[in-house]
């Protein structure tokens, strides 16, 4: 198998790159914990704004011109307020923090490092920008929900080994459909920050 690129820039106007990372986000997202239905306009939509900072940043693992995983990261002062009011309500300083938006990544790439070169590569874009901290969320699902596959990956040892701790208390809701449904579900996000 072909060794992906890493390829670190910045993605804002390419609406074919934009569209090619749109469906990434949606193979991937489709499955546990996730279970994300995937709306191709919507994440166009989504990848715009959250890039639209000049201080934004997308990671790219690509094979050739196909991504086969991609990171974001973007100040946390431009992200609406539905994911910065708990971070306020939490005591984080939101000027001097970064936020991590999503570290996708097709399965067949798994264990061969591209996460750490993910959280490097956005770390070091978050100190360039200033910023004194890094927080990302992560869906919250139930250990019993029976639709948990028998071998699900726990990222949380991998976030901790790279340093990064649940703020206590910390949740936001975001919303969005599962495979399958028709209405959109809220579903709870906790935060997790670390010292750059």
């Amino acid at each position: 198998m072909t060794e992906p690129s890493i390829i670190v820039d910045r993605v804002t106007s390419d609406a074919q790159g934009l569209e090619a990372l749109a469906t990434l986000r949606i193979r991937i997202f489709r499955e546990w914990p996730y279970l994300y239905e995937g709306d191709a306009a919507h994440e166009e939509e989504y990848l715009r704004a959250f890039l639209a900072s000049d201080k934004a940043t997308l990671v790219r693992a690509r094979i050739g011109d196909e991504p086969v995983g991609i990171a974001t990261a973007s100040p946390l002062a431009g992200q609406p307020d539905s994911l910065v009011a708990p971070l306020v309500a939490a005591g984080v300083d939101v000027a001097r923090s970064f936020y991590f938006g999503e570290s996708v990544l097709l399965p067949a790439y798994h264990g061969r490092g591209i996460g750490h070169l993910f959280f490097d590569a956005r770390e070091a874009a978050a100190r360039d920008a200033g910023a004194d901290f890094a927080i990302f969320c992560g869906v919250v699902r139930g250990e019993d929900d029976p639709r948990r596959p028998a071998d699900a990956r726990d990222l949380a040892p991998f976030w901790r080994k790279r340093g990064y701790a649940p703020i206590e208390g910390a949740l936001c809701e975001m919303s969005w459909k599962e495979i399958g449904g028709s209405e959109k579900i809220s579903h709870p996000m906790q935060f997790w920050m670390r010292a750059l």
